[in-house]
């Protein structure tokens, strides 16, 4: 790729755009999938950014995130190839992956029969309201989801989540009572919930069929009349463990104590399902030879985080992978960068493998 080559991903990553500001990349991104040919590009009800190639029945859907972390950094190149970087907020997670889905498939052009569609998505960061969105509005035959996990590594799995508050009530006692107090009773509840966890993840070898457990604050305070402990429990859960499964064990660690009564379980936000993908399909196979072509040795990973194909490959219910250039280690740090000639090889891998995907 020439120096114009990387237009689309320093221009993407140009446009500061973190969660909930997202309006000007996405109109640029619109802007500059129109001027490569792209039969359609447009703005949807959610705020996506969408391009559309081909008209075609067959259909493959590729879905980035085009929102970041706040925290903009100066958008600059550094050294030389093969060993030239671009800095800037949103290079790795996921403005990356995210330009070159639309680098590849404006290289790859409009396929007989099928009909390629790439989404920039807002809000992946916080509540994935694009994906949500998305999830409802397309059935493609087969889904390319852009994160960060190099160029020639496909990623296959994500895990789940789910986000509760516990929290712990106590008639107010003098202080000099000897009684447990409701802190002291929040503590037992986080160690009972940590020695379950502990016991699940016993015979486990993989991290990705763990249970990852994180206590991710503690509060506590009182009035006249009754005192109080809040733990905020975070979990991140393997495929056989759904969030509803998860909530129900945590109900009954509850039940099961001296708190009966006393403890309240609340969930938070949005829980996720984890999801694993099939590794034998046409879809694999395709960037496995992708990846070959380029000199790469193809490697499989699951994650232990969370990504928009928790979302949509549920409903989609079609072959699916994750797939990105960028170390996901620089995901949100300040010294966020890309490889411009792992960029390079991203987008020539990605049109090999929809060209034998859609021949």
């Amino acid at each position: 790729m020439s120096k114009t080559d990387f237009e689309t991903l320093v221009g993407l990553v140009s446009q500061y755009s973190p969660s909930g500001q997202e309006r000007g990349a996405v109109a640029w991104l619109v802007t500059r999938m129109k001027s490569l040919g792209y039969d359609d590009a447009f703005i949807d009800d959610a705020g996506n950014a969408v391009g559309v190639m081909g008209k075609g029945v067959r259909q493959v859907v590729l879905l980035g995130h085009i929102d970041t972390v706040p925290g903009e950094i100066a958008v600059r190149r550094d050294g030389i190839p093969p060993h030239e970087n671009l800095y800037g907020r949103g290079s790795v997670d996921a403005k990356g992956p995210l330009a070159s889905f639309v680098d590849a498939v404006a290289k790859v052009g409009a396929k007989d029969g099928w009909q390629f569609v790439v989404i920039g998505a807002v809000e992946e960061e916080r509540d994935s309201e694009g994906a949500r969105f998305v999830a409802n509005q397309y059935k493609p035959d087969f889904a390319i989801i852009g994160e960060p996990n190099q160029w020639d590594r496909v990623a296959l799995g994500y895990k789940g989540s789910a986000w509760a508050n516990v929290t712990v009530k106590r008639g107010q006692v003098h202080t000099a009572s000897g009684e447990e107090t409701a802190a002291e009773a929040a503590v037992d509840v986080w160690l009972k919930i940590k020695a379950y966890v502990d016991s699940f993840n016993a015979d486990k070898s993989k991290v990705f069929d763990k249970l990852l457990l994180t206590l991710r604050g503690m509060e506590s305070d009182s009035n006249d009349f009754e005192q109080w402990a809040k733990l905020k429990v975070g979990v991140r859960l393997p495929v056989e463990v759904s969030p509803e499964d998860w909530y129900e064990k945590l109900r009954g660690l509850i039940s099961d104590s001296h708190l009966q009564g006393d403890c309240h379980l609340e969930p938070t936000g949005f829980a996720v399902p984890a999801w694993k993908c099939e590794k034998n399909s046409q879809l694999v196979r395709s960037f496995l030879s992708g990846i070959r072509s380029q000199g790469g040795e193809p490697r499989f990973v699951y994650k232990t985080g969370t990504a928009d194909l928790n979302i949509v490959a549920p409903v989609w219910k079609c072959p699916a992978l994750v797939y990105g250039p960028g170390d996901s280690a620089l995901d949100h740090t300040p010294n966020e960068h890309i490889n411009l000639d792992d960029y390079r090889k991203a987008v020539d891998v990605l049109s090999a493998a929809l060209e034998k995907l859609t021949a």
